[in-house]
């Protein structure tokens, strides 16, 4: 199993009015948790990119389960596989860490991309697969 897991915390400015964090502040946890993935495998979003290999994000399905709020400790777990030629799939769960409850589950869809924009999978990115 190839799963990793970033501690992370609710920091204030990242709540709406309501005291609970914004729906969209949860993507950004979700990318930082993917970007901390690949450096565990030796990778380098920035370098990757300079290299010419562009990941990007074809799609995001994220079920929101429930809220976490300003100081709430959480994990940001992230599998990666690869369902085809060119797809790379970062299965994500947020779980608050008071009580382990999951309060959020996303399938982040991605493909890089080459010079002319077509989608292909980079050999550098077989090592997001395997066991670290």
């Amino acid at each position: 199993m190839n799963e990793f897991s970033l501690a992370m915390q609710v920091r204030d400015y990242e709540c709406d009015m309501q005291g609970i964090v914004n729906n969209a502040i949860y993507q950004h946890y979700l990318e930082h948790a993917r970007h901390k993935f690949l450096e565990t495998r030796g990778l380098s979003f920035a370098e990757l990119t300079r290299a010419g290999i562009i990941i990007v994000v074809a799609r995001a399905e994220i079920d929101y389960l429930k809220s976490l709020r300003a100081g709430d400790d959480f994990q940001v777990s992230v599998v990666a596989s690869r369902p085809s030629r060119v797809r790379l799939v970062f299965s994500q769960v947020i779980n608050r860490a008071a009580d382990g409850q999951a309060v959020l589950r996303a399938k982040i869809i991605t493909t890089a991309v080459n010079e002319r924009g077509r989608p292909w999978f980079p050999p550098a990115l077989e090592v997001l697969l395997g066991d670290a």
